[in-house]
């Protein structure tokens, strides 16, 4: 017998379950991205529900090395990006950092890297906080994708400054914003939830230019 969809729903994991009932901050513009999205020039997209998580813990500390054992190093320096397998830690300031792991690392879904990070935090000077639904991540990719962000960014973008690898906290299109630089052509930018929207639509805008063949 063919398998109902109120079966299949049911037969589901716990952590499938709860990822399918949330709401991304930028779901209502997913058709919108598809549509603006120029496959080989630029293209837009939601990156949703990646677990993020805020750290505050001086450097040099014990607290900082703890911390540190955890998500594979922290950055020492503005803009210094440490990875260790899909999880990245970004400098925000000088105890400051925002550690970004796949969605599947959040404790709703069965991970263990918050409640690592709280266990090594202990009683130590510092923090520890679940900031998942804080922002959310857009992905601009495609050889365009600098000269959308330089219409609006405070940023100089130019591959001698800011390279493949780094990601500072600046201003696009007037909005606060964390932009991590993937890749030669990739961008993440990371709004607050409550200007995702706003944020996501100027990106659509300030794409619109290059859906025209007639523009080299």
């Amino acid at each position: 017998m063919a398998e109902t969809a109120a079966s299949h729903t049911s037969a589901r994991h716990p952590a499938e379950k709860d990822l399918a009932a949330r709401t991304s901050p930028a779901s209502h513009l997913l058709e919108a991205f598809a549509t603006g999205s120029l496959a080989g020039t630029v293209e837009l997209a939601e990156l949703p529900f990646l677990t993020l998580v805020g750290l505050r813990a001086a450097a040099g500390t014990e607290t900082a090395e703890r911390l540190a054992s955890v998500t594979g190093g922290l950055p020492a320096a503005s803009g210094e990006i440490r990875s260790s397998g899909d999880t990245s830690v970004l400098w925000l300031g000088p105890a400051e950092f925002l550690v970004v792991a796949p969605a599947e690392a959040h404790e709703s879904l069965g991970g263990d890297l918050i409640p690592a990070l709280q266990s090594a935090l202990a009683d130590g000077e510092g923090q520890v906080v679940d900031l998942s639904a804080n922002r959310t991540t857009f992905e601009l990719t495609g050889p365009r994708a600098r000269a959308v962000l330089e219409k609006g960014c405070s940023l100089d973008l130019h591959p001698r400054e800011f390279n493949a690898g780094t990601a500072y906290s600046t201003v696009i299109g007037n909005i606060p914003a964390i932009l991590w630089k993937t890749g030669e052509e990739s961008f993440r930018v990371l709004p607050r939830a409550s200007f995702a929207d706003f944020l996501g639509r100027w990106l659509l805008d300030a794409m619109r230019e290059y859906a025209s063949a007639e523009v080299p």
